[in-house]
């Protein structure tokens, strides 16, 4: 067979049945090995390489399996690259196949070429390439193995044209389930008797209990430690926000029942999370050395090393919670004076009128509106930017996987990450949020949808500004003193219908719930665009 036989068949074996590409004449034999597979191999071409990227980021997360992305060498892996990024931050497994020069000129900078293994080496998990058309089964059964074990993120697979579209004959691997990664008897043991002896334990829930689709197994576990529970930063479906130990999101804004809460926790346990930046406040105020006591569950020793923890478990989190669960007394009914409170102060703090809007469209009202038209079951999809933290703020999000943004704060994931929503669940609408700055970036993914009629809605916030930066420099520096930040949009909905797309313009609060009520009774895709006030950049006090 050929080489791109080769790999399509590996990716099939192995669970990956569906690709993301802007097709490169360095991997024609793969593009060729796809068609011939007809509806084994889902191809879905998108108009750039971070789109590709960005939505099978999305599809690994509501998947909980890799796709593959497939682009060209040079410019459009170096495209490609922000979605590698993206998915190394956030513990997201990928493919991303790079075609490459033939391996006779490789290292004379031939046309096109950049050397794969230093560009990418920081922002992946690994970067492999097969000696020969007859080491590609293997090596990319590795790849895919490396993708997901342990913390779970993006590997490169170069594919030279030559070993391409050249021949071998070459058994491929079969495919070996992730096993679960047990915790250590001895720290689940340390683990329990400081959750023994905490009064006011806090949880910091993240990635891992989203992916290993253990919210049931948290909620059991916090209702019998008496646990009150903060979601790491974009995992606000970590456990139902209307559980009464549910406690908040933290944000890159920290309210001060939150801050409250961190230093007056007795015990602070990162549940399946990096412990990022932002939930860490690393940008700001670092809350990290007013913590009392610090422990970590989390998959990946190099994560554990990063902090000063009581007490580290290797572990993913079902094991571990299953353990601990077994070992502490259930003080369930002890706990009401402490996660009361912080739940009733999220409850507050999540409806519009505790931040009204300056403008006439109020962001906050919006985003309840649309989640009362769409239902629980709706996925929300985020972008970087400022106007993302109205959504965070006041979306009560109940269900698992039906939220998504990238932690990493890249701009220009939503319209892609959107494709890729639908096309790993296509009975599901998707609600994706993007400012008028991401739109820009990549919403000529738009087309995409519209092209195989994706039931995404788009809500373009449109404020003619790059916001934070905009807040920064007037925050820093005084009214007046901005400068490259203040932008003059296009006509949004004229731009969606020019790609096919129906879309209306709001411009009040009070014309946004019918308009979303139009839009989401289509079948398939649509656009709002949603002026917004300079004003109303985030829905926090300055």
């Amino acid at each position: 067979m050929r080489g791109g036989d080769a790999l399509v068949e590996t990716l099939l074996t192995h669970g990956v049945d569906t690709a993301f590409t802007v097709p490169g004449e360095s991997f024609l034999a793969t593009l060729e090995a796809i068609r011939q597979r007809g509806a084994r191999m889902r191809l879905i071409s998108m108009r750039h390489e971070s789109g590709a990227g960005f939505a099978a980021d999305a599809f690994a997360r509501l998947t909980g399996r890799p796709a593959a992305v497939m682009v060209s060498r040079g410019p459009g892996a170096a495209n490609a690259s922000i979605s590698l990024h993206a998915a190394r931050q956030d513990s997201v497994p990928m493919f991303l196949m790079m075609g490459q020069v033939k391996r006779a000129v490789i290292g004379r900078e031939a046309f096109q070429e950049i050397d794969p293994a230093s560009a990418f080496a920081s922002m992946t998990k690994a970067v492999v390439q097969p000696s020969d058309t007859g080491a590609i089964p293997g090596l990319a059964a590795d790849a895919l193995r490396i993708a997901m074990d342990g913390r779970p993120g993006p590997v490169v697979f170069v594919m030279p044209r030559d070993v391409d579209q050249g021949t071998a004959t070459t058994a491929i691997p079969a495919a070996v389930p992730r096993p679960a990664l047990e915790p250590a008897g001895e720290t689940v043991a340390r683990l329990a008797a400081l959750v023994a002896g905490a009064r006011r334990p806090l949880i910091i829930a993240g990635e891992a209990v989203q992916r290993e689709g253990a919210q049931a197994a948290l909620a059991v576990f916090a209702e019998r430690i008496g646990a009150a529970v903060f979601a790491a930063y974009r995992r606000q479906d970590v456990l139902d926000n209307l559980h009464p130990h549910y406690a908040g999101h933290l944000e890159i804004n920290r309210l001060p029942y939150q801050q409250d809460a961190l230093r007056t926790a007795d015990l602070v346990l990162a549940l399946g999370t990096r412990l990022d930046g932002v939930t860490t406040m690393e940008m700001g105020e670092d809350i990290l050395p007013s913590i009392e006591c610090l422990a970590q569950i989390y998959p990946d020793a190099e994560v554990l090393d990063r902090f000063p923890n009581s007490v580290a478990v290797l572990s993913d989190v079902v094991p571990a919670l299953a353990k601990i669960t077994g070992l502490v007394e259930d003080r369930s009914r002890d706990a009401q004076s402490w996660v009361g409170p912080l739940h009733d102060a999220y409850l507050a703090s999540s409806l519009p009128a505790a931040h009204p809007a300056y403008g006439d469209m109020d962001l906050g009202q919006a985003v309840v509106e649309a989640a009362r038209i769409t239902g629980e079951t709706a996925i929300t999809v985020t972008d970087g930017g400022s106007f993302a933290r109205w959504v965070h703020r006041f979306l009560r999000v109940r269900v698992s996987g039906t939220i998504l943004g990238p932690a990493v704060g890249a701009m220009g994931y939503a319209v892609p990450g959107a494709v890729g929503a639908a096309a790993a669940r296509p009975e599901q609408r998707v609600v994706t949020w993007v400012g008028d700055g991401g739109f820009m970036m990549t919403g000529q993914e738009l087309a995409t949808a519209a092209e195989h009629g994706l039931r995404i809605t788009v809500i373009v916030c449109d404020n003619s500004a790059q916001g934070s930066i905009l807040s920064g420099q007037q925050r820093n520096y005084g009214a007046g003193a901005d400068i490259a930040t203040r932008l003059r949009s296009p006509d949004f909905a004229a731009l969606g219908r020019a790609y096919g797309v129906p879309a209306w313009t709001v411009e009040r609060t009070e014309m946004f719930g019918p308009a979303f009520a139009d839009a989401t009774a289509l079948d398939g895709p649509s656009l709002l665009h949603v002026r917004t006030d300079q004003r109303d950049i985030v829905p926090y006090a300055d």
